[in-house]
């Protein structure tokens, strides 16, 4: 399903940082990882973050650089790792792996062809999650005491899950999926310039006078990560085949038509394998010294690419104080 789709039938709307103080955010953490890793990648040379062993660990810039903006505005992040990938998604996987070999073998054209240009883009489009970057940004989040939660499957919903439970006041990603797993009130664009965007689960389903369970109904209709939608069925043509048949099951009857394993995938949206086990903490005390002795000197990463990034987190200590969160 492409992101469109969902966007359409989502109530959006702006929202002011300063509205967002004292919040607490279930941030989607590979999903905000992602984009800022990439981001490094492109605008940074690769010297910079690569160790005198070859390993790349650009994704500890743009953990730097990227928390600030939760501190300077009295937000405490809560960072939800994705765990294991359910066996639905394995056609996603393989289209997303075949994209990035697509994109390696042109990032090697345009290096032999001495294209920086075209070789700082395809950089970017051909990073992924390592070991190495996923435990190197867990070990900085917990030397800034940052709050870490380890979801069994995917890290949106234990993080709406959360966000329902009334554990956090907002889900932090910019994936419009966070609608079908039914968190309340979703934070976009925290990764990008300006103030986020809002998007409102109960006024979503008000718009389209929806149940939860017919908007995932409409999402499988058009498709998602786990399925291929049905030929012809928009957001729109969703919505008014749901209020005319009721639900998925009643639509595909009338219109002859199947999709695998379709409880599975209703209940991963309704129903996710989420944890128990976190707390959100009363208060932070992030070990600056530690921090940056972790980043520059153990991981090798140019101190200058970090120097404003961890004078702002100090600044917002101070500023805020981190020992007033909740």
């Amino acid at each position: 399903m492409g992101n469109a789709d969902l966007r359409s039938l989502a109530a959006l709307s702006d929202v002011s940082f300063d509205e967002l103080g004292g919040s607490v955010v279930a941030v989607d953490a590979h999903n905000w990882l992602y984009r800022y890793l990439t981001t490094t990648v492109k605008f940074t040379s690769e010297s910079k973050y690569t160790t005198d062993d070859g390993e790349e660990v650009a994704n500890l810039i743009g953990v730097v650089q990227g928390l600030p903006k939760f501190f300077e505005h009295d937000m405490t992040p809560v960072f939800v790792f994705d765990g294991a990938v359910t066996d639905l998604k394995d056609d996603e996987v393989e289209k997303r792996r075949e994209q990035r070999e697509k994109y390696e073998s042109e990032l090697e054209e345009a290096r032999e062809a001495g294209d920086s240009t075209r070789v700082a883009k395809l950089d970017s489009r051909t990073q992924r999650l390592t070991d190495t970057i996923v435990d190197t940004t867990r070990d900085l989040l917990e030397l800034l005491d940052v709050p870490i939660v380890d979801a069994p499957a995917e890290g949106e919903g234990q993080a709406s899950v959360m966000a329902r439970r009334g554990d956090v006041d907002y889900v932090g990603t910019e994936d419009y999926d966070a609608l079908l797993f039914g968190a309340p009130m979703t934070l976009r664009q925290i990764t990008s310039k300006g103030d986020p965007e809002l998007m409102d689960f109960e006024a979503t389903l008000e718009r389209h006078d929806l149940t939860w369970e017919q908007l995932v109904d409409a999402a499988i209709l058009m498709g998602t990560d786990f399925n291929e939608g049905i030929s012809g069925i928009g957001p729109k043509t969703a919505v008014k085949e749901l209020h005319e048949h009721g639900d998925l099951y009643t639509v595909l009857e009338a219109r002859n038509e199947h999709i695998d394993h379709a409880d599975r995938i209703r209940n991963l949206f309704l129903d996710p394998a989420v944890t128990d086990d976190y707390e959100i903490p009363d208060s932070i005390e992030p070990d600056l010294d530690a921090a940056r002795a972790f980043v520059t000197d153990q991981w090798e990463v140019d101190a200058d690419e970090v120097a404003r990034g961890f004078e702002r987190i100090d600044d917002s200590v101070v500023q805020t104080g981190l020992d007033r969160w909740a």
